[in-house]
């Protein structure tokens, strides 16, 4: 009989900036920004380099000027999904989609055949700090769906499910995929690999305080599953055979076909994203924003977006930033919707 595979491997440091994901995830950015108040143009107090990523800061301006964020770039090959937990952030893109989400809202965007957008972070409150922290995920798509149409979905915070425990040390926030048989999934985009059944993409957000524990359901053995404990001194991933303590600010693999129960050490509470899906198995050729299967893919990406702008940029500023007073909100296809009125 052959020997049970080991329930954890490879920890190693987060690092700074991107984390190392597995596929099917491209890419991986914790942001934790502790931005001061704003002006009456929503603007920071002081200017950006367009190289403003320094992780001892105590924020980032990133390739803003003078508000935070990234302003117009393009992407092709995969999607991006914007989990947030605390702050807002202003998204704009060349379909003319645009809205202004945060506190828990997530936003699934499917890159495929091309799409420019823009993601800023206006400092709203012009009395006090802004803080703001989220996941910047990219999900690969297989190669019969990489030049899919572009699409954006926006799911409200009220939306988002959450498992709490009953003692009430714990949280599971489930910003994509279902968890086994206790929550279904959001509902991904239409040529999302999020959508093809079997792929068991997932992505959940783990909060426990002291004491806390959480139970991860099982998966099949071919899929890839990862923590990142992001806050916290520890958690302690446990089976009945034994456990092993991941620390801080590292990352492991786990053996998703074994059930495993995380458990909050030391005095602070713990934060752990855990990402899983089943291999796409396909080649991967990254160059910036583009992904594509070989070189080739990624020459023509950037002659297509040099030809077409990808659709060209409808804004009039590459950093647009929306009004202070317009809430949270999302315009797509022309139409403004919003969340309910008791979560706004």
């Amino acid at each position: 009989m052959p020997a049970q595979p080991a329930l954890v491997r490879g920890v190693r440091p987060l690092g700074h900036g991107p984390m190392d994901t597995p596929d099917p995830w491209l890419f991986c950015v914790y942001h934790k920004d502790h931005y001061p108040k704003g002006n009456a143009r929503l603007e920071a107090p002081r200017r950006g380099d367009g190289q403003d990523f320094d992780p001892s800061a105590p924020y980032r301006m990133y390739h803003g000027e003078r508000v935070p964020g990234f302003p117009q770039h393009p992407h092709r090959g995969f999607e991006t999904i914007t989990a947030t937990m605390e702050g807002l952030v202003d998204h704009s893109d060349s379909l003319g989609n645009g809205g202004r989400y945060g506190d828990g809202d997530v936003q699934w965007m499917t890159a495929g055949s091309g799409v420019v957008h823009a993601e800023m972070f206006p400092l709203l409150n012009q009395q006090g700090d802004n803080p703001l922290r989220f996941f910047q995920l990219w999900l690969n798509l297989p190669r019969a769906s990489k030049m899919s149409d572009p699409f954006f979905v926006m799911h409200w915070a009220d939306e988002v499910p959450k498992l709490r425990a009953d003692d009430g040390l714990s949280t599971i926030t489930v910003f994509a995929g279902g968890m086994g048989d206790k929550v279904a999934a959001l509902t991904p985009p239409p040529n999302s690999y999020a959508a093809r059944e079997g792929s068991h993409v997932a992505c959940w957000f783990v909060e426990m305080r002291p004491g806390g524990k959480v139970e991860l359901p099982v998966a099949p053995a071919d899929v890839n599953r990862r923590i990142y404990v992001v806050e916290g001194q520890s958690v302690l991933v446990s089976t009945s055979a034994g456990g092993k303590a991941v620390g801080g600010k590292m990352m492991a693999d786990l053996d998703a076909s074994q059930e495993v129960i995380l458990s909050a050490e030391g005095d602070q509470d713990v934060h752990v994203l855990v990402l899983q899906g089943k291999p796409i198995g396909e080649p991967v050729v990254q160059h910036g924003p583009f992904v594509g299967n070989t070189r080739q893919d990624i020459m023509s990406a950037f002659s297509d977006y040099r030809e077409t702008q990808f659709g060209g940029w409808p804004w009039p500023r590459d950093d647009y930033v929306f009004p202070a007073d317009k809430g949270r909100f999302a315009l797509v296809g022309g139409k403004e919707i919003h969340p309910a009125a008791k979560s706004r």
